[in-house]
This record gives structure tokens, sequence and C-alpha cells, in this order.
């Protein structure tokens, strides 16, 4: 991999550019808070929310038709929803709460877990991620996760990791945690709006995820399109599903 791209720093324009579009974000959704628009982005369009309460599971950009280029960065916005049968949101809260359990859970993608710390309904974790596209990334990530109850039957929850940073030779005696911010730059930020609606005997659950990724550079498409382009989508369906199976079956 060295020899075909080469390790960067993530840069403060960069940062910026992810920041304030994230902050555009979060304000724009406040208005979903108080009714001025649909709770949900299923119940925004007739066609979208009859093909999730059939069972699919939907993850599409959030505008557009590919990530939004920034000076030496990509922004991935996707949103995505899954329809669970016969739960509650309460047991969906304790599951997707259960930190510990998430390396079960949502393996592969997960390969370790743990909660941090825990007061009310914030929360800190860790997550060691697998990212696996032609090649393989793994990456320790900190996130600070908080949930807001709407009213009984509807939550949010934002998540903002803290710190990301990749892992050279894991799981062997050779293993070594790069800084935060250099490496190959496969994710340099992730930030997860997760949406929790119980209607009659089900639950929506939806998630809108925003993350940072280096640019392709020219010539090195082949390699570097699958992981950096790609794996969002696949990684927000797998998440879906993998929540619903645990819940379902």
């Amino acid at each position: 991999m060295a020899e075909t791209a080469k390790p960067m720093q993530l840069k403060q324009e960069t940062l910026e550019a992810f920041t304030t579009y994230a902050q555009a974000a979060e304000t724009a959704m406040e208005s979903t808070f108080d009714g001025s628009k649909p709770f949900l982005w299923s119940d925004d369009d007739r066609n979208r929310a009859r093909r999730i309460r059939r069972g699919d599971v939907l993850a599409q950009l959030w505008s557009g038709q590919r990530p939004l280029k920034v000076p030496d960065g990509l922004i991935h916005d996707w949103v995505g929803a899954v329809y669970i049968p016969g739960t509650s949101v309460a047991q969906t809260l304790a599951l997707v709460q259960n930190y510990n359990r998430h390396k079960q859970i949502y393996a592969p993608d997960v390969m370790d877990s743990r909660l941090i710390s825990h007061h009310g309904n914030d929360f800190k974790i860790f997550l060691r991620l697998l990212k696996k596209k032609i090649i393989t990334v793994v990456l320790d990530t900190d996130h600070d996760v908080c949930y807001s109850p709407i009213d009984d039957a509807r939550w949010f929850c934002r998540s903002h990791t803290t710190r990301i940073a990749e892992v050279d030779d894991p799981g062997t005696a050779r293993e070594t945690v790069q800084p935060p911010d250099n490496g190959y730059g496969f994710l340099w930020r992730l930030y997860s709006y997760w949406r929790f609606a119980e209607q009659a005997n089900h639950v929506i659950v939806e998630c809108r995820a925003l993350s940072l990724t280096r640019d392709v550079p020219l010539g090195l498409g082949w390699i570097l399109e699958p992981i950096i382009k790609n794996l969002p989508r696949e990684s927000l369906i797998h998440t879906l599903r993998a929540t619903r199976t645990a819940l379902v079956g």
C-alpha cells in the first residue's frame, strides 16, 4: 500500500470545511424536532416510506450523486432507514446502547467495542473498525454519543468521533496505533445522527452518517475509490440490517 498511496496528514482547511458542513446539517435538523418538517426522512417521500415498510433497507446520498469535494478531502453524506417489526423504541435503545456487545452485533465491521463511561443519556465509547475492500484498514475510534427524547415514542441520537487512528499490523506483536489524523486518510471524521420512532408494533430506525476522507489521487482510483466512495453506503446498510437482525432475527 505504501508504494501506491502515500500517507498524509489531515489539513486544517479540510477539517474546517467538514466542520462547517456538519454544523449546517445539524442546524437544518432542528426543524424536524418541532414538527416543522417530518421527523423521519422516510416519511418525506411516499414511495420511500412504502419500500421501507415492506422490509427494504434503503441508503442513499443525502443530496447529489457523489461525495462533496473539499480541499484535499471528500465529505460523504449518506442516509438510510430500516423497518423493525414487533419491537419497541425502549428495546431498540437497550440494544444499541449495549456498546460492549457491538463487536458481536455489528461484526465484522466492528472488531472490538467497549463502553468507556456513561452518565444519563451521554456515552463515551471505543470501537475498533474494520474497513475491507481490496485492501484492509483497521481504525481505533473514540466517540461521544448523546441521546435525546423527542417524546415517549421518538428519540434522537448524535454520535461524534473524537479520535480516529489507523492501526498497523493489528492483533500481532508489531501492532502500532498511529497518531490521529495521520495515515492514508480512509476515515478522518464520522458524525452519525440516529432517529428512532415507535409506531404501531414496529420501530423505524434511521441514520444519517457524515464522514470525511481523503480525496482520490489521480491514477489511484482503482484501489482507493472502492474503500473511500463505496464503503460508506455498504457500512450503513450493514449497520441498519444488523440492528434489525439483533432485535428480530
